[in-house]
């Protein structure tokens, strides 16, 4: 049977650092560095420069993973593009990005997908890049996600609580076709529970409305500050992430018949260090197992699962034969495990 294996991995943040002080120093925000570490264990972010789209970055760490999957642009049958800041309201940016990787230059207008599951976006784009490698339906797959949260951050005291979360980046794999056994995607599960939708929500706009966005007396759109930017629910997002996650990860280790011994890394979605810490001792297995760099770059949400796994990649932490668990939770609720044979 063909399995689906991830050849290639790819990731890029963009140069310009701001730290916890920088938020308060060069924005206003009244916080301070060991409130935030001590909240959520992020350090320092990275934020695009403005002009800089999501599609920008995206390119970046997916050229980086065509290179390590060894193989051409050309080669590429689909791309799977998962954010929750896209380039444009429509189209996708996965159309942008085949654009940007000189595909339509060289005649290859391979489809492109968008998936917006925000913080699960990564694995919902696994499962359904597995499952065409798979079916024999591609070769090759293109799996980004990436997001410029910083153009939509209330960097003020008023959204201290959700801006001190947020960074800019991207993450990259390809899933191809291999015969070979002993590697690949063995599992993704995935869940929803659409009851918490407006616990962690970005609603811009209600398209119930006429107009969709409220107008003055010269047509300009008005978005109030409760529109306008995202807001959370912090407890009932600690609560149930915790819940889910562990779910999720004994759903899919259970469906595989392993224990928690039996994996060699756990990749979790960095979108608080303390829910990941508090998972972590809950399932008793030792911290040596498990990767992190929310420290460095905050929750940069669709990019932060391909990220790390670049990261353990290039470092020598994730080797060839070992066994992944990956595992997110998000906005909608949204959530999914995944394991992966490396």
């Amino acid at each position: 049977m063909r399995n689906a294996i991830i050849s290639g991995t790819g990731f890029y943040a963009p140069p310009r650092v701001v730290t916890n002080d920088h938020l308060k120093s060069q924005y206003g925000i009244d916080t301070t560095h060991e409130w935030i570490v001590q909240r959520t264990g992020i350090e320092e972010r990275h934020f695009a420069d403005a002009g800089v789209a999501c599609s920008d970055l995206a390119l970046k760490a997916a050229e980086q993973a065509i290179s390590n999957a060894g193989i051409a642009k050309g080669d590429l049958d689909l791309i799977i593009f998962c954010t929750l800041s896209p380039d444009y309201h429509f189209p996708g940016t996965g159309v942008v990005l085949q654009q940007k990787l000189g595909l339509c230059d060289m005649g290859k207008f391979i489809p492109a997908l968008d998936i917006r599951n925000q913080c699960s976006g990564f694995l919902y784009g696994l499962s359904t890049a597995t499952s065409f490698v798979r079916s024999g339906t591609y070769n090759n797959v293109l799996l980004v996600g990436a997001e410029v949260h910083s153009a939509a951050l209330d960097l003020s005291t008023r959204g201290r609580t959700v801006a001190s979360l947020f960074g800019d980046g991207a993450g990259a794999v390809v899933v191809s076709a291999s015969e070979a056994g002993g590697r690949g995607v063995r599992r993704v599960h995935l869940g929803a529970d659409g009851r918490f939708a407006d616990i962690l929500c970005q609603k811009i706009w209600d398209i119930s409305q006429r107009p969709f966005i409220p107008q003055d007396a010269a047509g300009i759109g008005q978005v109030q500050p409760e529109m306008m930017w995202a807001r959370m629910d912090g407890k009932q997002v600690f609560r149930h992430a915790v819940e889910r996650m562990i779910g999720s990860l004994m759903e899919v280790a259970g469906q595989e018949q392993l224990t928690l011994d039996d994996i060699d890394l756990f990749v979790f979605h960095q979108a608080n260090l303390r829910i990941n810490q508090y998972v972590q001792q809950h399932l008793g297995a030792p911290e040596s197992k498990f990767v992190s760099n929310i420290q460095r770059y905050g929750n940069t949400t669709a990019a932060t699962i391909p990220s790390l796994l670049h990261e353990a990649t290039m470092s020598g932490k994730l080797k060839r034969g070992m066994t992944v668990a990956t595992v997110a939770f998000g906005s909608g609720f949204t959530w999914g495990a995944a394991i992966i044979d490396w």
